[in-house]
């Protein structure tokens, strides 16, 4: 039996022993593999990258001048299986700090070497190349322990005896002289330039000048010759755009008229067809139930007229009936009062006077009930004038009884009192 064992692409897995016999390994990366309990050996080695901080102290260059150089570098161990398998039998088993100390001495051994060989100038200045010739050197030797270099950069140069300062101050003293000289022949460059170019100055700007008076003049010129042909071609164009535009608008108005021609008979059409609608919904909805409403008015009118004219004759022929007996009627009450009138006539002939006296003193009660009927209504009766005057007051009204008689009867009721036998008139 055994296990199965895993590993991602940062590290390799050895499996050594068993069927791999005493000189034969399986080396796996980012993937599995399997081991058999008991007589194989399974062992991890990292892939990661490893920083490396080198340094070389006190030492001595070409020139015999001590320098400390200070590096880092980034190395690996390889994948290629045959370098791999390499970098297995060397490291295997060993810690990380015990592989990147091996690296170490080997990088800071090759550093020392070339340091040996440079002069300052050539160390400080060109960093670049001393680092591209340091990874050089040194790469065959970490490649057969199966490392790769992947870079190497130098941190710092520098050194206890102060040459690099010196050598800085000696830079530093020429770089200020030659600029101080620099100066002084700019300066005086300066001036005299600056006086050549403010007489050229002067020169075209004497020469623009009247360049520009002679260009104005000029301009002024023409441009008033090209604002006398402009106005005249404005004018023109002006005169020729209200032609166009009377001519279009006339051509507008035109088509407006047309298109007002063509909408007055479209509305005549309409409104004839509306007609025609209107007249078929009249005849349909007014006409033809009024004529069936004459017809059956006139129907009913006729049946109407024949009930009345029946109704009519009977009315008639009963109310001739009823009017000959009443005629008759009428007739022989007439007789009567005839009669009765003349046997009247007869007796107040005979009678004279005495028989007029006799009817207007029957008619005296009603007339006095007439005359009094309003008095019925009054509750109180106030004469003014003193209680010696009540006599006088009411034989005045006595006293007006026989003028309003006479008005009302035409009988002079003193005249015919005063011819009764017997009888005194008072004044």
């Amino acid at each position: 039996m055994g296990n199965i064992h895993t590993c991602g692409p940062n590290e390799c897995i050895v499996i050594s022993g068993g069927c791999f016999g005493s000189t034969g390994k399986n080396m796996v990366t980012g993937s599995w593999a399997w081991a058999w309990w008991l007589v194989t050996d399974v062992q991890r080695m990292s892939l990661e990258v490893m920083t490396l901080n080198p340094v070389c102290d006190n030492v001595e260059t070409k020139q015999g001048v001590p320098l400390t150089v200070t590096g880092v570098a980034q190395v690996k161990i390889m994948k290629n299986p045959e370098l791999l398998g390499i970098a297995a039998e060397q490291f295997l088993g060993k810690k990380e700090d015990e592989i990147t100390d091996t690296i170490l001495q080997t990088l800071e051994g090759h550093l020392r070497a070339i340091l040996g060989t440079l002069t300052v100038e050539e160390v400080y200045k060109d960093r670049d190349q001393f680092a591209n010739l340091v990874r050089e050197i040194a790469a065959p030797d970490v490649g057969r322990m199966g490392i790769e270099i992947l870079s190497f950069t130098i941190k710092d140069v520098y050194d206890n005896v102060e040459y690099l300062a010196s050598l800085g101050k000696t830079q530093t003293a020429v770089v200020k002289r030659d600029a101080e000289i620099g100066v002084a022949q700019a300066n005086r460059d300066a001036g005299i330039r600056e006086a050549e170019c403010e007489k050229s100055a002067m020169d075209i700007k004497y020469s623009t000048d009247t360049k520009i008076e002679d260009n104005s003049r000029g301009f002024k010129l023409q441009k008033a010759n090209f604002d006398s042909e402009v106005n005249t071609a404005k004018a023109e164009a002006q005169l020729a755009y209200e032609l166009q535009a009377a001519k279009i608008q006339q051509r507008i108005r035109n088509e407006e008229i047309q298109i007002q021609v063509v909408e007055r008979r479209k509305q005549i059409e309409i409104e004839e067809q509306e007609i025609t609608r209107k007249e078929k919904e009249l005849i349909s909805t007014v006409r033809l139930p009024a004529e069936a409403e004459a017809y059956k008015v006139q129907t009913v009118a006729e049946g109407m007229r024949t009930k009345t004219v029946e109704a009519a004759r009977a009315d008639g022929e009963r109310i001739r009936l009823i009017g000959a007996a009443e005629a008759k009627a009428v007739e022989a009450v007439g007789r009567a009062e005839a009669e009765s009138m003349r046997m009247k006539a007869s007796a107040y002939k005979q009678y004279g006077d005495a028989a007029i006296m006799s009817l207007v003193l029957e008619a005296l009660p009603q007339i006095a009930a007439e005359v009094a009927a309003p008095l019925a209504k009054t509750d109180e009766i106030v004469l003014i004038g003193g209680s010696d005057r009540t006599t006088d007051e009411i034989n005045k009204l006595v006293g007006s009884l026989p003028p309003a008689i006479q008005a009302l009867t035409g009988v002079d009721l003193t005249g015919a009192l005063g011819r009764i036998p017997g009888a005194t008139m008072v004044r």
